[in-house]
């Protein structure tokens, strides 16, 4: 499983959101973070989230389980590492 951690403020919440529409990923509370997990790759659309480039770009504080396949203008791809046993 992937966890993606996203900080709970008002830039950075609408990624929670966008990938909180996908029915293959649950979104929640983690202290101050939110967590985004999927067994499978989690996908955010950039203009979906409406992200300045600084937002776009500083936004994940955190990755367990998986690695960056993609993060570019368009969109946040983070898919499920090899060697993760899940």
């Amino acid at each position: 499983m992937i966890a993606l951690f996203v900080l709970d403020v008002d830039d950075f919440r609408p990624l929670a959101e966008v990938a909180a529409k996908d029915p293959d990923v649950t979104v929640v509370r983690r202290g101050p973070y939110f967590q985004v997990c999927a067994d499978g790759p989690i996908r955010i659309d950039r203009n979906a989230t409406g992200a300045r480039n600084a937002v776009w770009y500083s936004s994940v504080a955190a990755i367990a389980g998986g690695r960056v396949r993609t993060w570019d203008k368009t969109e946040l791809v983070v898919e499920p590492t090899a060697d993760d046993p899940a």
